[in-house]
């Protein structure tokens, strides 16, 4: 990926990124937005605002840098980023850009350590990784049939109230044109234009099984904390989405294709807004009414915060070998939900080589679930996770 000269500086480069990986980040977003605004568009402002974007920028650099010579563990990790980026339409011509920026952010923040061949070696090898990211999005702007940035006009045909917090929102195209075909688990892009004229996009995943000329998307509104801001885009679509409005929509995308096809044992956990890939998966799996073994595990507030109960109760009554266990924060009285968070130990057995498991939720519940699995000796390659918000990388650290 990179020359003989430039490795040994990338390498020597590990241990500076753990330390001031986070100070180069910040400093990188900082002065590109500062140079160039209008990218704020492309980027979730909201994570900013948290620090939530600045520490998975500075983790996938230390995991780049920590594993650059292994492409078997930086190859899916490219894939996920790389539908990422086609979904809110990164070109080409934005990745001279950010290397100009992330190479000044390493200048800035290590000062007189930031030396001529070691800021060489980092060009080099932003340069292999740009490369890498444009000719795989190429690939897949054109596989999808749309131009950088290309979204299309969906007509609001349904809104339903899905617990407290979530709802689920099904859209059809304007022009009444067939919609792309797409895996359960993978994600669409919303663009909302607010009244000042800024705009933002998100990624929600469809939340239900492939229909005639229709998709559907659950939004759980956040209402933001001491250290998280309100969720301007979720709490927009909250107020303001209802049937008849118009969104702009792209594609799906989403490397995270959970497995509906084949008969082996399958497990699908989640938390909170986690569970819509899931109910995607179980709702292709009713509609055939499978006789497949699955396993459904959800961990919710409690039963008021509990999303797609009716898409759960028609799973149950489809499928014979369907088992769902929930867990709750708060159970009420005569529920038949477990008491906290989610056990792994609580859950039914299932072979542990034959399913595959997929996982969806807050980071801190998938990095207690993966490591829950694979002390109870579920093989990491049985696993797969797809993480709403940024990545930290953890499993690449």
């Amino acid at each position: 990926m990179i020359s003989a000269a430039s490795r040994p500086y990338i390498d020597a480069s590990v241990p500076v990124l753990r330390a001031h990986g986070l100070a180069i980040t910040t400093t990188f977003y900082r002065n590109l937005f500062g140079a160039h605004p209008e990218l704020s568009n492309l980027f979730n402002m909201g994570n900013q605002a948290s620090g939530a974007q600045q520490q998975s920028l500075a983790s996938a650099v230390f995991a780049y840098a920590a594993n650059i010579g292994n492409p078997a563990a930086l190859g899916p990790v490219i894939h996920r980023i790389v539908h990422k980026h086609v979904s809110v339409g990164i070109r080409a011509e934005h990745y001279p850009i950010v290397g100009k920026y992330l190479l000044g952010a390493i200048a800035e923040t290590l000062g007189e350590a930031a030396t001529a061949p070691l800021l060489a070696a980092w060009d080099e090898a932003y340069g292999a990784l740009a490369a890498l990211f444009i000719d795989a999005e190429k690939t897949l702007y054109a596989n999808a049939g749309i131009a950088p940035g290309q979204t299309r006009a969906m007509r609001v045909s349904e809104v339903v109230q899905q617990g407290a917090d979530t709802k689920s929102i099904r859209f059809d195209a304007v022009d009444g044109a067939t919609l792309a075909a797409f895996e359960a688990g993978q994600y669409v892009s919303v663009t909302i234009e607010f009244a000042d004229g800024h705009v933002q996009l998100r990624q929600y995943s469809l939340s239900d099984a492939p229909a005639s000329g229709s998709m559907r998307i659950s939004v759980k509104r956040e209402r933001g904390g001491a250290e998280t801001p309100a969720g301007e885009v979720s709490n927009w679509i909250h107020d303001h989405v209802a049937v008849g409005g118009v969104l702009q929509v792209s594609p799906p995308f989403g490397e995270f294709a959970i497995d509906t096809a084949s008969d082996a044992p399958l497990v699908l956990l989640s938390a909170g807004i986690g569970i819509t890939p899931m109910i995607a998966a179980l709702n292709m799996l009713s509609r055939n009414r499978s006789q497949r073994r699955v396993i459904f595990g959800h961990a919710a507030r409690d039963a008021a915060h509990q999303a797609h109960g009716a898409d759960i109760a028609a799973a149950i009554a489809a499928m014979p070998n369907l088992q769902v266990v929930t867990f709750y924060d708060t159970v009420d009285a005569g529920s038949a939900a477990l008491p906290g968070l989610m056990d792994v130990a609580a859950l039914p057995a299932w072979p542990r080589s034959e399913a595959n498991v997929y996982l969806c939720g807050p980071l801190p519940f998938m990095q207690a679930q993966w490591l829950a699995l694979v002390g109870a000796g579920v093989p990491v390659a049985r696993l797969h996770r797809e993480v709403f918000g940024p990545d930290m990388l953890d499993h690449l650290l």
